[in-house]
């Protein structure tokens, strides 16, 4: 009997133990698929930092002809910008000093040096940078030359109001229209009495406009024309109020805007430009 018992016993537990054996080689195989996995997965990771690399190289290097691009776009904004000054200055021409309807802003311009056109801003860049911004009255029709001889003489500059408008003019003047507002916004900040404060929003707006911040540049031209009416820099701020309402689509404003230059400032050179540009304005599309 007990033989009979152990003789059971023998097979249940070698079965038993081929069970055991079975469990533990599937486990392995289990662990071993898993490290495939992991190593998969690790291999997959590397695969995509090396693309992650690859795709920051490739973003540096389209940043990098991107900035060529702006400033490649700043050059020739700014020689665009120039040549159709001239244009429209040789196709309209200028007013005489003496001419019969000329304000006084034309006749200032014989003998005091004015910028060219609101939209030569390179020749106008090119000169050297006021030393304190001068006030021409202005008049009605058909005022007398004298009056612009009348006008109060240039107040004087403090040297470090010269150095900042200075170095903000340069970066102006050298296409960095970034660095320019900047340095003509701090200088209004710290001297907005100064004499050179008309210029400096002036340049400021020329700042924005290089940038093609027209609606920025619209709030700058507005504060120089609202403020100082009879600055030698409102008919051209005026004239470029328009051009930006132009740009940003305001075509009622823009042109009331034009109007308004050859009413408030007769006979000068923005006047014709404003005229032009008028002219321009009413073609038909083709």
């Amino acid at each position: 009997m007990a033989a009979t018992l152990f003789g059971f016993a023998f097979p249940v537990q070698a079965q038993d133990t081929r069970l055991s054996l079975a469990d533990r080689v599937s486990r392995l195989e289990q662990q071993a698929q898993a490290n495939q996995a992991n190593a998969s997965t690790v291999n997959q990771i590397s695969e995509l930092q090396q693309q992650n690399a690859q795709l920051q190289g490739k973003i540096e290097e389209l940043q990098h002809q991107l900035q060529t691009m702006q400033d490649s776009g700043k050059s020739q904004y700014v020689d665009l910008d120039t040549r159709l000054g001239r244009l429209e200055g040789n196709r309209t021409g200028a007013a005489p000093a003496g001419a019969p309807g000329a304000g006084p802003a034309a006749a200032s311009a014989a003998t005091t040096p004015t910028p060219a056109s609101a939209d030569s801003t390179t020749d106008d860049m090119m000169a050297p940078p006021p030393q304190a911004a001068s006030i021409t009255p202005v008049g009605g029709r058909g005022a007398a030359p004298a009056a612009a001889a009348k006008a109060p003489a240039p107040q004087a500059v403090d040297p470090a109001q010269q150095t900042a408008y200075n170095t903000a003019f340069t970066a102006l003047r050298g296409g960095d229209f970034a660095t320019s507002a900047k340095g003509f916004k701090d200088f209004l900040t710290k001297y907005p009495d100064s004499p050179l404060a008309p210029n400096a929003y002036y340049w400021l707006g020329e700042s924005y406009y290089g940038a093609t911040n027209y609606s920025v540049a619209l709030e700058a031209f507005k504060r120089l024309v609202g403020h100082w009416p009879t600055s030698e820099k409102a008919p051209d701020a005026l004239l470029k109020m328009g051009y930006c309402q132009q740009l940003l689509k305001q075509q009622n404003e823009a042109v009331a805007t034009l109007k308004s230059v050859s009413v408030k400032y007769p006979g000068s050179k923005a006047a014709s430009l404003a005229a032009e540009r008028l002219r321009r304005m009413q073609q038909p599309a083709n």
